[in-house]
């Protein structure tokens, strides 16, 4: 049987980093959330929001103190991702590593299972 810990979602330090900073500048707690929505070119698409407090079902990993949630519908296409945080000469951008993608969008938005 597989360790649910190594399935929960986590943020990279620098995912993490970049949260602390976006909490700081608004004033808020260094909390992301990240959920599934339908939709995207490849069938899903990620979106990322700054949230108050976790929900009572919500999964909840923490790096460097700040924490990342992910509601129980979004989970099931989360397991075992990583989100991190790039800047390039295309922008910056928070970005999943989702093992569970059989395809994925060249922006990195979406995805497909």
């Amino acid at each position: 049987m597989a360790d649910t810990l190594t399935k929960t979602p986590t943020l990279t330090a620098a995912a993490a980093a970049r949260v602390a900073w976006i909490a700081d500048k608004q004033s808020k707690p260094a909390i992301l959330r990240l959920s599934v929505e339908g939709g995207g070119c490849s069938g899903f698409q990620y979106k990322f929001e700054m949230a108050d407090a976790p929900e009572g079902d919500d999964t909840v990993s923490e790096t460097d103190g700040v924490k990342l949630l992910v509601d129980p519908v979004s989970l099931d296409l989360l397991q075992g991702s990583l989100v991190d945080y790039v800047e390039n000469l295309g922008g910056a951008a928070f970005r999943v590593e989702n093992p569970n993608a059989a395809a994925g969008c060249g922006c990195g938005s979406s995805f497909g299972i």
